[in-house]
């Protein structure tokens, strides 16, 4: 296929209708070309689950190149100068990082953001969602969005950092402008919004690492700071970096997961009432959740050296766009793959990655899901849509608008 026969297919991620369902399209890729490059984003799109899952565990391929040569020898431009304190920023987190660095850090935040940690979150999970819907006593119609899928995810991350209770409202808008650098070819005013939002966010939490330091708290920005292993510890940059990095991936996947999750729910209602009637199933029915209509699309690796992928040969330099959306819909691994089964086992999904970049925060975010997703059915178990939710216009990070729902 040629470069400009990708949009034939309709492989459109400006496109609303598009966003709204790529499933028919990527169906196509996997089927027809499930490597192919595509010109408008410069990206070799990667469709099928066995390839994806792979590719991430792959070190010939990287978050980064930086750590094995400069922009020039990857044939790539050099970002932006005034784009530095975005990249200083997320070059600062485990995410965008690789080799040696990745190793360090990882195992240094992994000492204070264990297992048990998260485990022990549970009971103020519980409260959090609990206040939340103690809010909604009394109302009939309510948008989800605000009532519950924002506040939700941002003050259990914000609790957990430490972040004051008055300055909670900063912490979304910081990192929805952040992540809008993540959109394919974002506009200008969004990557000046990026680069402002990361100067704000960078200064706060450099200020409130500072005074941690010397007045440590019962929180994980303490815990960062003291922590300690084989004689290192992390910098005030990359512990900055790993705090922005828990808020943006962990809280922006999940509130689009939410919606998404429950708006997959109404539109299945023989498996809502399944769910509903059977509520110990709700951890498997968050990974079918997150599997079927998958909050985070496409995820970045550049090519370190010259490789063949199913017989297409991939310069070193290029960018590899791994469709999550379409390995999480791959009938080779997964029976039946456009329908919604929340009784699925096993489900091996790409929600989270793979490999050493796995998600950090997924033991949170699922926590976060199967909590609030139980409390809703149990309080309001009747809840329907009222109607049919809108779009937002980012394919990378996909979400709705909205979902307005009417409780009883």
């Amino acid at each position: 296929m040629t470069p400009l026969e990708s949009r034939a297919v309709g492989f459109d991620p400006g496109d609303l209708a598009f966003i709204a369902d790529p499933y028919p399209v990527y169906a196509e890729l996997r089927a027809t070309d499930p490597v192919m490059y595509e010109e408008a984003t410069d990206h070799w799109l990667v469709t099928r689950h066995q390839d994806v899952n792979a590719l991430l565990r792959d070190r010939r391929f990287g978050r980064t190149y930086l750590h094995a040569a400069s922009h020039r020898e990857m044939g790539r431009p050099a970002p932006p100068a005034w784009h530095a304190p975005f990249w200083d920023l997320i070059n600062a987190g485990i995410l965008d990082m690789e080799g040696a660095d990745h190793a360090r850090v990882r195992r240094l935040v992994s000492k204070a953001f264990t297992p048990a940690y998260v485990e022990g979150l549970l009971p103020r999970v519980q409260r959090i969602v609990d206040a939340l819907v103690d809010e909604l006593a009394g109302e009939d119609e309510i948008d989800l969005l605000p009532a519950i899928a924002e506040p939700l995810p941002v003050t259990v991350i914000a609790e957990m950092l430490g972040v004051p209770a008055d300055d909670h409202h900063l912490l979304r808008p910081w990192s929805a402008d952040i992540c809008k650098m993540y959109e394919l070819n974002p506009p200008l005013q969004a990557q000046r919004d990026a680069v402002r939002a990361s100067v704000e966010f960078s200064a706060y939490l450099r200020a409130l690492a500072r005074e941690r330091a010397e007045r440590p708290g019962d929180d994980l920005i303490s815990e960062l700071a003291a922590v300690l292993d084989q004689g290192d510890r992390l910098t005030e940059d990359e512990l900055v970096g790993t705090c922005v990095l828990l808020l943006n991936a962990g809280h922006e996947a999940t509130v689009n997961a939410t919606l998404l999750g429950w708006w997959a729910l109404f539109r299945h209602p023989d498996q809502l009432a399944q769910l509903r009637a059977d509520p110990a199933s709700i951890p498997t029915a968050v990974e079918e959740l997150l599997r079927y209509d998958t909050p985070l699309q496409l995820f970045e690796r550049w090519v370190l050296e010259d490789v063949e992928l199913r017989g297409v040969r991939i310069p070193r330099g290029a960018e590899l766009g791994l469709v999550f959306g379409s390995a999480n819909r791959d009938p080779s691994v997964f029976p039946d793959p456009d329908a919604l089964d929340l009784s699925r086992e096993p489900n091996p999904h790409l929600t989270f990655g793979a490999g050493i970049h796995f998600c950090l925060g997924a033991p949170l975010g699922r926590l976060e899901l199967q909590t609030s997703f139980r409390t809703l059915l149990e309080r309001f178990p009747h809840m329907e849509p009222i109607q049919e939710p809108t779009w937002k216009p980012n394919y990378i990070i996909r979400g709705l608008d909205g979902l307005r729902v009417r409780l009883r």
